[in-house]
């Protein structure tokens, strides 16, 4: 593992070094760049699994990289309301609050 700072290391590395290191350099820096999936499919992949599995934690960082990789907002919105129906109302209707509170701290950004 690198000691480079990046975002898990900058986020709880001081708390959690190897944790983060972990995150970096396997998730982030193997898992996410493999050539099997597009980043944009594995976003869309990551949304509906933590949707599901009802991890709003980590939602909104994975809301706004799937933004990040190219999935549009009303993309997501489709998503999270096709999940409804199999993830369950209360997870889809957690997920379009957070989902609506990144599209308006993204949009708050852009017009600052």
């Amino acid at each position: 593992m690198s000691d480079r700072p990046t975002a898990a290391r900058k986020s709880f590395g001081h708390i959690a070094p190897a944790l983060a290191g972990y995150t970096d350099d396997v998730l982030f820096g193997d898992v996410w760049e493999r050539p099997g999936l597009r980043a944009r499919d594995r976003s869309l992949i990551t949304v509906a699994s933590l949707v599901a599995l009802y991890r709003t934690n980590e939602l909104p960082f994975h809301v706004k990289r799937a933004l990040q990789n190219g999935i549009t907002r009303d993309e997501l919105i489709e998503a999270i309301t096709h999940l409804a129906f199999y993830s369950g109302w209360p997870t889809a209707m957690s997920a379009l609050t957070i989902a609506q509170r990144v599209f308006e701290e993204l949009d708050s950004e852009r017009s600052e």
